[in-house]
């Protein structure tokens, strides 16, 4: 299939996903394989293609359709275009309560990537619904994935959204740490369009200021500094002694976004326009790859695949199971 990728002969590429999805389960399975890769490298030669692509998401075997979620994920993230055709498709996964928790979970990331530059083609009520009731029961690693494409749609378009702040607002105490950011980006990002919709999110916000995690407090910091500028319902102002000193080294996207809720409490004009871009849609755009990043990359104080801690020191090799760290 590289070779007429190359050759840009998509009815051609199309014959050949359709001889795949007549084969075995181990060539459907390489077949996607293969096709992920080059969707890695070249994503723009997909545009075109998800419509013979989108069957390997109904397959039979569980593994491929996973499989197939994921190459959707990968297309999307690059070229979010190529996916319109199949928006109903993934959709219809999402929706599904008997499919494969991470196929859903995959789809939904897909749907939320498409959402983030198509968010006119990601409007459908229904798979809004989708995506906030899943927050309710899901298994942890569809709430992480819901709560992902929730965060797109409202930078892709807050409106969306700006009806929904108190459903989203009372997931904030998640145990995930992903969902409790992702849904504080959605919150700041609609309070960033409609700051009169914050008084309705305050209460989760302030509670999130203590948050174990420096990043969902910094975005916390920065919707509580958002809803002060829009002059929105305030019961009581938060004590911030606390918020950035808990950490021996905080980020910076901490300490800033503290310092920019501090300046909105002290109504510090000047100061607060030095922090070039806090509170605004595009900021968060911009930011918020490399903070998932920060989020979920390990930090070295646990073995990553028993758990063992290993603060202390020592050898590149876990003592307990012998893998390297």
């Amino acid at each position: 299939m590289t070779a007429l990728l190359d050759d840009g002969d998509h009815e051609a590429v199309g014959a050949e996903l359709a001889r795949v999805g007549t084969a075995d389960a181990d060539a459907r399975k390489r077949a996607l394989r293969a096709a992920r890769a080059d969707v890695e490298e070249r994503p723009g030669a997909f545009d075109g293609l998800a419509a013979p692509l989108v069957t390997f998401l109904i397959d039979d075997d569980r593994a491929i359709r996973l499989s197939s979620a994921k190459l959707f994920v990968t297309l999307a993230a690059s070229a979010p275009g190529a996916v319109r055709p199949v928006i109903d498709s993934l959709a219809e996964r999402l929706a599904d309560d008997e499919e494969f928790y991470y196929v859903r979970a995959r789809c939904a990331e897909a749907l939320g990537y498409v959402a983030l530059e198509f968010p006119e083609e990601v409007s459908d009520p229904e798979i809004l619904a989708d995506l906030r009731i899943g927050l309710s029961f899901d298994e942890p690693e569809v709430k992480e994935k819901l709560a992902k494409a929730l965060a797109c749609v409202a930078l892709g378009d807050s409106s969306r959204l700006r009806h929904q702040v108190p459903s989203l607002a009372e997931h904030l105490d998640a145990e995930p740490e992903l969902v409790r950011y992702h849904l504080c980006t959605a919150l700041v990002a609609v309070g960033c369009a409609y700051p009169e919709t914050m008084s309705e999110a305050v209460g989760e916000l302030r509670e999130r200021l203590d948050d174990e995690n420096p990043y969902v407090r910094g975005r916390a910091a920065e919707g509580f500094a958002v809803a002060i500028r829009s002059d929105a319902s305030i019961d009581s102002i938060p004590d911030l002694g606390k918020v950035d000193s808990g950490d021996d080294d905080p980020p910076a996207f901490l300490t800033d976004r503290v310092r920019f809720l501090r300046q909105s409490l002290a109504d510090d004009e000047e100061s607060v326009e030095s922090l070039a871009g806090l509170g605004t849609v595009e900021s968060i755009r911009d930011g918020t790859d490399d903070t998932v990043e920060a989020i979920t990359s390990p930090d070295g104080s646990e073995c990553q695949h028993c758990g063992l801690d290993l603060s202390g020191g020592g050898p590149p090799i876990c003592p307990r199971c012998g893998a390297p760290h």
